[in-house]
């Protein structure tokens, strides 16, 4: 019985899955704070230290013309620097486009709006093409379960297993993040 231990307990599949969407996206449920936990690209060096997409979320914002704002921290030698990027509804479902080291074709593969969403991206610069695979999750961290579920994608698109970088074990500027929140909160 050689590797009969890998038969998981078998749970109901539907139990946790009622919450995730795959399509005809409700745009202004994902709005609101985010971070980033998994982060994964064909080409490595644009997700390590000081990569072009070594980018942290904190938050998404829905325009009322559909256009979404990602105000996220990256850091520039070792500062934590907050950029935010405004991001462009094409006619696909779910799809968008920034410009942002190249030209950036993204989309939601999938979302539980009030947990974790996943998206896939595109990337066409002089350089060289690449795609890059993000899990956002509302709190810092996201279950073993989603993160699994991240990981098949990102075989699924070919990215190797040693390409997925698990953003909870670096400084994601979550420090950054709180000082400000604290400054906005004291302003007011």
């Amino acid at each position: 019985m050689r590797g009969s231990h890998h038969h998981h307990h078998h749970t109901d599949p539907h139990e946790e899955e009622n919450d995730v969407v795959k399509g005809n996206f409700d745009i202004s449920k994902i709005s609101g704070d985010w971070y980033s936990i998994l982060l994964a690209s064909d080409i490595k060096e644009k997700i390590e230290e000081n990569g072009s997409m070594r980018v942290f979320v904190k938050d998404i914002e829905v325009l009322s013309n559909s256009s979404l704002i990602f105000t996220m921290h990256t850091k520039v030698n070792g500062k934590c620097t907050k950029i935010s990027l405004i991001c462009n509804k094409t006619e696909k479902d779910g799809e968008y486009d920034v410009v942002h080291d190249g030209y950036n074709l993204f989309r939601i593969i999938e979302t539980a709006y009030e947990d974790y969403i996943i998206f896939h991206l595109n990337n066409v610069n002089q350089e060289q093409e690449f795609q890059l695979m993000e899990l956002y999750g509302r709190k810092p961290d996201v279950s073993p379960k989603v993160k699994e579920k991240f990981v098949r994608y990102c075989q699924g698109m070919e990215i190797p297993k040693e390409n997925i970088l698990d953003l909870t074990q670096v400084d994601r500027c979550l420090q950054a993040r709180q000082s400000e929140a604290a400054q906005v909160s004291s302003a007011e």
